[in-house]
């Protein structure tokens, strides 16, 4: 019978499952899988950290739909993983790691150098999590492998020992990954059920979430039938904010007042491929109608009226034929009042500072501005995530990403690096805080290493500006959160990356249409408004009032100055 050797099996599988890139870093116990992966026409990208490579293959897999590999050495390697895999995972990005171990004979028992348990480290974010520990068993756990990660959307891990990768499996059954695509829709009870509770309401409100993602024509004909306007939620704003005279914008902290209003103000909600996590952004009076293709969602954030589980496009495919066009829009109108004032607060933000205070708000309107029509946006979690989501503007082929579900700090620009090798010829713009990108700053080497031209644009405002936000709103003065940051610019040069440092407006915008025509990777550190706030949609008396707390706890430390720069810098300049 004939015989092959487990690594090669690996890799034969992960061709056959459709990956095309895997990042890593290589080490002792993997190396004959990167033996075998040098044979094969997979492309192996090398990151300076394992962590950004888990941030990498997250958003290569979301963007190009494609399986995508990680791979990693014992002990340490593999789990420096954990977190940009977490990230991942709950963006539902089919990644499969490869976390090779030390071998069978002294693993587990003896307490071994470098042993770690990746089982136990990984079952409880991933889809699929099983070591192989015969040869025998490679093709069918790499099968079921990735099969998990396809069809199920997120991580699937497979433990590798060393000594198992060397060795030679007799040829078994034919296992192949399978993935397939079914379209799923509500029983026609259900969608007679729906027209019910929607013919019983006038002041019908939509909240577009995610899984909107390929329903944006059948979203805007949904809502001109029914004269309802259209919130969305932050991960939902690529597909429902272009083209679409409904669209209000977001709730939330990150939202305005229209997206607010639809939310609380309408007698009828329905729920279209939303999971929307804070309860107080329902209404609390209203009924809902929840549709979602996973029937875990329903009802799990808010209670609801009525649920049904299908594909928000082939459901509203379905459901129009069934619903009569409504002519009353009063709703609707005051709703497109509240967008038109939120719009222009907006546009009022996007200024100039005096005496060369720059407003992350303009700095991220210059991107808007003279980015590609494709460019796709990256946002650190914290400040830049709510700048990027209020301040560009989508068009049905530019995409943003944040962490959202994670709300992890230092993502954008590892998230960048995936995107860019997913699609070479797009322009990839991250936004970092200062914060987030010294956390993982080895990386910027990657970028020269595997020639990624990137574009890093850094909010420096020498603080974890986000956190310090919530302190004061706590009413809470704000410690710890104070940075001493190089310059930027200089540092990026140093390594290769075309850097500039801003640190006046006037010239901003030169230095950001230079910047994004560059022919390679490039850096721009911009000093913005370190007491720059974030008003949520509505500021409610505890917030207003904590804040004034905050204000009269750092007068009567002495700290004068923090209080008016914070009036100043906002309300002033």
């Amino acid at each position: 019978m004939s015989t092959q050797k487990v690594s090669d099996i690996i890799i034969e599988v992960l061709e056959q499952a459709g990956v095309q890139r895997c990042y890593g870093i290589v080490g002792d116990t993997l190396n004959h899988v990167t033996d075998s992966m040098s044979k094969s026409k997979i492309e192996w990208i090398h990151v300076r950290h394992e962590e950004v490579g888990g941030f990498a293959a997250g958003t290569d897999a979301l963007l190009s739909g494609h399986l995508t590999a990680c791979a990693g050495s014992c002990g340490p390697g593999s789990l420096h993983f954990i977190n940009g895999l977490y990230e991942s995972h709950r963006n539902r990005a089919p990644v499969i790691l490869i976390a090779s171990q030390i071998s069978t004979e002294m693993a587990g028992f003896i307490d071994f150098p470098q042993y770690v348990d990746f089982k136990s480290v990984y079952a409880k974010n991933s889809v699929f999590c099983e070591e192989i520990t015969q040869p025998s068993q490679a093709r069918h756990i790499m099968s079921m492998a990735c099969q998990a990660a396809l069809t199920k959307r997120g991580v699937a891990v497979v433990i590798v020992p060393a000594n198992i990768s060397e060795a030679s499996a007799e040829a078994g059954l034919p296992f192949v990954p399978r993935q397939t695509h079914p379209d799923i829709l509500p029983s026609q009870f259900e969608l007679k059920q729906i027209v019910e509770l929607i013919s019983q309401h006038q002041k019908i409100g939509i909240y577009a979430g995610a899984g909107c993602e390929d329903a944006h024509d059948q979203l805007v004909a949904f809502a001109e039938k029914l004269k309802a306007p259209v919130a969305h939620t932050s991960r939902a704003k690529d597909f429902v904010e272009y083209d679409n005279p409904y669209n209000m914008g977001m709730t939330g902290i990150f939202g305005n007042k229209a997206g607010y209003h639809t939310l609380m103000d309408c007698d009828l909600l329905i729920l279209l491929g939303a999971d929307f996590a804070w309860a107080q952004y329902y209404p609390s009076h209203a009924k809902i109608l929840q549709i979602d293709i996973d029937p875990t969602h329903l009802g799990r954030r808010h209670p609801i009226t009525l649920g049904a589980v299908g594909k928000i496009s082939s459901t509203l495919n379905a459901l129009l034929p069934l619903l009569e066009t409504r002519q009353e829009r009063a709703f609707l109108d005051h709703c497109l009042e509240l967008k038109h004032h939120s719009d222009e607060t907006r546009h009022k933000e996007e200024r100039v500072g005096k005496d060369g205070l720059i407003h992350p708000q303009y700095l991220v309107s210059l991107l808007n501005r003279y980015a590609d029509q494709d460019a796709i946006f990256f946002g650190d979690g914290g400040s830049p995530m709510v700048w990027v989501l209020r301040h560009i503007d989508v068009n049905g082929k530019r995409r943003t990403f944040t962490s959202l579900l994670h709300g992890t700090m230092a993502n954008a620009m590892p998230q960048a690096l995936g995107a860019q090798k997913a699609f070479p010829k797009r322009q990839i713009i991250a936004l970092c805080g200062d914060g987030g990108l010294a956390m993982l700053l080895g990386d910027l080497l990657t970028t020269i290493q595997e020639k990624l031209p990137i574009k890093i644009v850094v909010f420096n405002n020498s603080s974890l500006n986000f956190v310090e936000l919530e302190q004061k709103v706590e009413g809470m003065l704000d410690h710890y959160t104070d940075l001493v940051n190089p310059d930027f610019g200089k540092l990026a040069s140093v390594i290769g990356l075309h850097g500039q440092t801003v640190t006046h407006g006037a010239g901003l915008e030169q230095a950001v249409e230079q910047f994004l025509k560059h022919d390679g990777p490039a850096l721009l550190d911009v000093h913005t408004n370190p007491m720059e706030l974030v008003m949520p949609p509505d500021p409610n008396l505890n917030q207003v009032s904590s804040t004034s707390l905050y204000a009269i706890k750092a007068l009567m430390s002495g700290r004068v100055d923090d209080v008016k720069n914070l009036l100043v810098n906002n309300f002033i300049k």
